[in-house]
C-alpha cells in the first residue's frame, strides 16, 4: 500500500483560510460508506441523520496557546517552540525551531524570564524534551506568553481565538484542535440531546501524530507519535450498553476514532481508563468501536485520508473528495464537513 495511492488533487483556493460567521453554516457532505452514494446538505441539518438511540462520541480536549517565542540565555539567539504533550512533572515534548540550536543543557528564555526551559534530550524530527520552570500556574502563564498555534496552510490571523475551540471543549492539553467538533453550536447540540442521542465525551490530547506528514513510500512504515487519552466510567458503560443493545455510536472526528478503537482493540470492551496511543488505522483495519463518523476534509497522503478510506474504502473517499472539489467546499480546519455512514 503506497503513501500516492492517496493523494488528490486540491486547488489552493479551496483551503478555507478562517471560519464561517456561524458554526454550523458549513456543508455538509452526507457520504454512504457501503454505496459511496453522496447527498450534500448543511451541517445543521446533521439532525435528520441521527437517530433516537444513538451515541454521540466527543473529544472535550481544549488547545492551549502552545507556541512560545523565546531566546537562548547564552547567546540571545531566537527559538520558537511548540509544546505538543507532556511527558511528566512539567517535563514536555516539544517541536523547536531551529532545532539545531537548541541542544542538550540549552536553557530558554521567555516572557522575560516568566518561564524557562532547559533541553533534556534531543530527538529526531526537531523534537526535544524541555523541563519547564515557573511560578504559579503553567496555563496561565501560556495565556501569557503563548499564542494558539494553527496549522501551517492557515495564513491569516485570527481574530477570536475561541473559534479554534470546540464549544464543549474542557480539559487542556492539545497542541491543535479536534476540528470535526468545531461545526458544533450549544443550540444545536440540545436539538441533538431532544431528540433522543446520547452524548458522551472522551479526552485525546491531539499532538504531532495526528498531523505529522507520512514521509514513507510504504504506508505500512510510518509510525505515529503517541498522544494521551482519557475515558471516563459513565462514558464507558453508555458505550457498552449501546453495543450490547446494538445501537449506533457515531465518532465527532478521527481523535475520538482513534481513543475508541484503541481502548476496544486493547480490552475488548470500553472501560475506565487512560493511556497512550500510537494506533494507525488505514485500509485493512477491523472497526470494533464506531459505526458512523463526522469528520472534516483532510490533507493529501495524510494519515488521516488514510482512516477514512478505512472506514469507507479509498474509492468511495478519493470520489467523495473529487466530488467535494468539483462542489468548491472549503477544506481542512475551518472547512466543510462529511458524515460517513450508512444511508
Amino acid at each position: 500500500m503506497k503513501t500516492d495511492d492517496f493523494d488528490y488533487e486540491l486547488p489552493e483556493r479551496l483551503i478555507a483560510q478562517t471560519p464561517l460567521k456561524n458554526r454550523d453554516a458549513s456543508r455538509l457532505l452526507i457520504l454512504d460508506k457501503k454505496t459511496g452514494k453522496m447527498e450534500h446538505r448543511h451541517f445543521h441539518d446533521i439532525i435528520d441523520y441521527l437517530h433516537d438511540g444513538d451515541v454521540l462520541c466527543l473529544n472535550d480536549t481544549k488547545v492551549i496557546p502552545a507556541r512560545l517565542y523565546g531566546i537562548k540565555e547564552d547567546t540571545h539567539a531566537h527559538i520558537e517552540i511548540l509544546m505538543l504533550k507532556e511527558c511528566e512533572n512539567d517535563t514536555w515534548e516539544c517541536l523547536a525551531k531551529p532545532a539545531k540550536r537548541v541542544k542538550v543543557g540549552t536553557i530558554l528564555n521567555f516572557g522575560e524570564g516568566k518561564l524557562k526551559a532547559k533541553c533534556l534530550e534531543e530527538r529526531e524530527d526537531g523534537i526535544r524534551i524541555l523541563k519547564l520552570q515557573y511560578q504559579g500556574i503553567l496555563y496561565e502563564v501560556l495565556d501569557e506568553l503563548g499564542e494558539m498555534s494553527l496549522p501551517p496552510y492557515i495564513h491569516e490571523k485570527l481574530k477570536d481565538q475561541n473559534r479554534y475551540q470546540t464549544v464543549y471543549a474542557k480539559n487542556e492539553g492539545s497542541a491543535a484542535a479536534p476540528t470535526a467538533g468545531l461545526h458544533f453550536t450549544k443550540e444545536l447540540l440540545e436539538e441533538i440531546k431532544a431528540k433522543g442521542i446520547q452524548i458522551v465525551t472522551i479526552t485525546l490530547h491531539v499532538g504531532l501524530g495526528t498531523f505529522r506528514p507520512v514521509n514513507v513510500e510504504d504506508v505500512t512504515k510510518h509510525k505515529m507519535h503517541s498522544e494521551f487519552y482519557m475515558m471516563s466510567k459513565e462514558t464507558a458503560e453508555i458505550l457498552n450498553s449501546a453495543k450490547a443493545e446494538h445501537r449506533r455510536i457515531i465518532s465527532v472526528g478521527t481523535t475520538s476514532v482513534r481513543t475508541l478503537e484503541t481502548i476496544m482493540h486493547q480490552y475488548g470492551t470500553f472501560k475506565e481508563c487512560s493511556g497512550w496511543t500510537d494506533i494507525f488505522i488505514y485500509p485493512g483495519f477491523e472497526f470494533q468501536a464506531i459505526d458512523s463518523l463526522i469528520t472534516n476534509f483532510h490533507l493529501p497522503k495524510s494519515t488521516l485520508v488514510m482512516l477514512v478510506s478505512a472506514l469507507a474504502g479509498k474509492e468511495h473517499i478519493l470520489n467523495a473528495y473529487k466530488e467535494a472539489v468539483r462542489e468548491d467546499y472549503r477544506f481542512f480546519s475551518f472547512g466543510d464537513s462529511m458524515f460517513i455512514t450508512d444511508l
